[in-house]
């Protein structure tokens, strides 16, 4: 049977968390699919091993080319600063095609591991209904793992899961620069 994993929390991690549970389960040549929600970008070290590991190894994304918060404005993270768009229609589109995709995939591929990245925060700004999450959980191949991140997970989806791990940020500098293979 295949468990539920969560990560959330405001830490830096999740995303490596379940990342390296991809790397294991491919180690054990085992199938692994990808879907990141609010996520475009394709320079990110889990987006270029892809054509390395293709026979194993999948990643969509379904995201708009921009960082979306709940309201517009800057962000600095790394000692870059970001421009933040408000999220728009267009997101609840992307991400509502993110989740129909993780049910064909489910369905049709019957991954070893799926991974939901960013599915908890889609769900915490509504960009999800966590009804229409849970009932996709519901629905899980006895022989798939599935493993949501993102900060802000709804008590439901947090209910759900089988394991819980929150991911806290204890220290951090306040300037640091972002590094390629660490931070994306």
């Amino acid at each position: 049977m295949g468990y539920i994993y969560l990560y959330t929390g405001t830490g830096g991690g999740k995303t490596a968390n379940a990342l390296g549970l991809a790397l294991r389960m491919v180690g054990h040549g085992k199938k692994v699919v990808v879907i990141q929600f609010c996520k475009w970008r394709k320079d990110t070290g889990e987006h270029l091993i892809a054509k390395r590991l293709s026979d194993l190894y999948e990643i969509y994304q379904f995201g708009r080319e921009a960082w979306i918060g709940e309201k517009s404005g800057t962000a600095e993270f790394g000692g870059e600063k970001f421009k933040v768009e408000a999220v728009t229609d267009r997101d609840r589109e992307l991400a509502e095609a993110g989740l129909a995709f993780a049910a064909e995939v489910m369905q049709e591929k019957k991954p070893d591991l799926l991974v939901l990245d960013e599915v908890n925060l889609a769900a915490h700004w509504g960009l999800l209904n966590t009804g229409c999450v849970l009932e996709l959980l519901s629905k899980v191949p006895a022989e798939t793992t599935v493993v949501l991140t993102g900060r802000y997970a709804p008590k439901t989806l947090i209910d759900r899961a089988d394991f819980v791990n929150v991911v806290q940020e204890v220290k951090m500098p306040q300037r640091f620069r972002l590094t390629k293979g660490i931070q994306y």
